[in-house]
């Protein structure tokens, strides 16, 4: 009897799979990194490029785009849209970037707070953390605002307080399952502090869901403060920003589509590839989802 030759049972590599599929799923990571650096590029050297976005030229108003001198067209005052969407980026960037280091910074303290110390002060903490999730952010913003005026600092301090929830929810838990590990309790048997502890043994730990939820929030306070914007309770009007260029083409819809569309679309593909950088983030630091 003869035996049929036996087959390598050893499992091909899959086209998805190892170096070759980490290239292929790394392309719209790229493309997203590529396009942040190009929008935070447009926020630090836009000035030195284009000009004044608020010189008027009424005899060129509502110019298409495609028109000589206006890339972008002009909006109702004859501005060049060009100009405004590169220098509004500034403000997207600032607020985005700033509110949601704030809230980082206040969200870290009170999630590992709350984690280790647990008893009284982690009750505390929780129940001022569900106050201030029932609570609606957007809401609570309009108000502070509307009741301390408008201003850049202040719309960056408003987010930034109203954000810290999501970063004090999740690094608790993650507190909670550190605290029983052996080097914790290691640390605590030789008498180290319990600020030393959160500072040295818990923070490094929790950078990874910490530079996630960072991550995100920063598209999150950009909608936000387009929102706001919007709303005409955000930065004032004197400073450009997308969402006080989408609140005027809203109104030349039917006439100039370009004024609300262009603002717009450069607002929807920032979050977007924040949000793709932020799912980048969380795969690679999460075991379950990354692959080396």
């Amino acid at each position: 009897m003869t035996t049929a030759p036996l087959t390598d049972l050893t499992p091909e590599a899959s086209p998805s799979a190892g170096p070759a599929g980490s290239r292929q799923l790394d392309l719209p990571l790229a493309l997203s990194v590529g396009f942040l650096l190009l929008v935070v590029l447009m926020a630090i050297a836009g000035p030195l490029v284009v000009g004044d976005p608020n010189a008027q030229n009424l005899v060129r108003r509502l110019s298409p785009p495609g028109t000589a001198g206006h890339l972008l067209g002009t909006d109702q005052l004859g501005r060049d849209v060009l100009a405004r969407l590169v220098i509004g980026s500034r403000v997207s960037v600032i607020v985005g970037v700033s509110a949601a280091l704030l809230s980082g910074v206040i969200g870290s303290v009170i999630g590992i707070v709350s984690g280790y110390l647990g008893g009284w002060t982690d009750r505390v903490l929780m129940r001022l953390t569900d106050v201030q999730l029932a609570f609606p952010s957007l809401l609570l913003a309009l108000a502070v605002i509307g009741f301390l005026g408008q201003g850049l600092g202040t719309v960056i301090a408003v987010l930034g307080v109203t954000g810290w929830v999501s970063y004090a929810r999740v690094l608790r838990s993650e507190v909670l399952s550190l605290r029983t590990r052996e080097f914790v309790e290691a640390a605590q048997v030789i008498g180290v502090p319990r600020g030393r502890i959160m500072l040295r043994h818990m923070l490094p730990n929790v950078t990874g869901p910490l530079a996630t939820i960072l991550t995100l929030q920063v598209g999150t306070v950009i909608l936000a403060e387009a929102a706001l914007s919007f709303l005409g309770l955000g930065v004032p009007p004197s400073i450009v920003t997308w969402g006080g260029m989408l609140a005027i083409g809203q109104l030349y819809l039917g006439t100039a589509w370009w004024l609300a569309v262009l603002p717009g679309t450069a607002l929807m593909l920032t979050v977007l590839a924040i949000n793709l950088a932020g799912d980048a983030v969380r795969d690679r630091f999460d075991p379950r989802t990354y692959t080396s």
